[in-house]
C-alpha cells in the first residue's frame, strides 16, 4: 500500500471511460452524413478552452453539459455547415453521460474500493456521473463533480475540495489519471498521482505516452493499479 493514502480519485474522461467510440457511436447515428470519429475529436479539442473561459472570468460558471452543447453547435455550423436541431443537441450531449468504461475499468474499481474511498474527480457535473456510473457499472463511494465547487480542472478549488470535503489531507489522496496536466496539477496541490496509459483514448490518433518520475505509478490498466495496490 502507499503510504498515507486513503483516497483514490479518478478521472473520468479517457481514464475510465472510452469517450471517443462512446460519442463517435452516438454521432454516427444522429448526424450520419459526417464522420462521426473525426467530428467526436474535433468536439473534444474544443473542451478544453472553452473550460479556461469559465476559469478566467470570461465567462460565467455553466455546467458541462451546456459547455458541451454549444461548442457541438457552433462546430457543426463552422465546420459542416449543419444547423443541429434541438433534439439532435440533445442525444449528442447526452452521449457523455452513457460513455461505456474501459474494459479494466469495472473491475479494477471494485477491486480498489475494498480497500479504500474511491471518487470520481472530474469536470463533468454530478448528474452526468451518476447516469455515467450506473451505465458502466463505477461503484464511487464518492461523486466529485465540478457543480460542487464550481470550478474545472486544473483549478485548485477541485482537488483541495474533494479533500476537504472527504476530511483527508491532500497527500491523502491519489490522483489517477491518464493526463499529464491533470496529474501534475494534482501534484502542485500536494496530491500524490497514477498515470494510467490508454493508448487509443483518441481513437485513430496516436495518443504521445511519456513516463514522469514524480508520478507514483505508472500502469496500463486500473487491474494493475489494484494488484500494485495490494487489492
Amino acid at each position: 500500500m502507499p503510504e498515507g493514502v486513503k483516497v483514490l480519485a479518478f478521472d473520468t474522461f479517457g481514464t475510465v471511460s472510452d469517450w471517443h467510440s462512446g460519442v463517435s457511436s452516438v454521432l454516427a447515428r444522429v448526424f450520419p452524413e459526417i464522420d462521426s470519429s473525426q467530428l467526436a475529436r474535433d468536439w473534444r479539442r474544443t473542451y478544453g478552452p472553452i473550460l479556461a473561459e469559465v476559469e478566467n472570468g470570461t465567462r460565467p460558471w455553466t455546467l458541462l453539459d451546456d459547455l458541451h452543447r454549444e461548442t457541438l453547435d457552433r462546430l457543426l455550423r463552422a465546420q459542416h455547415g449543419t444547423v443541429a436541431t434541438q433534439t439532435q443537441l440533445d442525444r449528442a450531449v447526452h452521449a457523455w453521460h452513457m460513455l461505456p468504461g474501459w474494459p479494466d475499468s469495472t473491475e479494477g474499481l471494485h477491486r480498489l474500493k475494498a480497500h479504500f474511498t474511491i471518487s470520481a474527480l472530474s469536470n463533468g457535473n454530478v448528474a452526468l456521473l451518476n447516469e455515467m456510473a450506473k451505465t458502466s457499472d463505477f461503484p464511487w463511494d464518492f461523486i466529485g463533480g465540478s457543480d460542487l465547487w464550481r470550478h474545472y480542472k486544473p483549478a485548485g478549488e477541485v482537488y483541495l475540495g474533494l479533500a476537504r470535503l472527504l476530511q483527508v489531507e491532500p497527500a491523502e489522496v491519489m490522483m489517477v489519471a491518464t493526463h499529464t496536466a491533470d496529474l501534475e496539477a494534482a501534484r502542485s496541490f500536494g496530491l500524490q498521482t497514477a498515470y494510467v496509459e490508454r493508448p487509443t483514448e483518441w481513437g485513430p490518433e496516436p495518443k504521445v505516452v511519456s513516463r514522469d518520475p514524480a508520478d507514483r505509478f505508472h500502469v496500463h490498466s486500473i487491474v494493475e493499479l489494484a494488484e500494485l495496490l495490494g487489492c
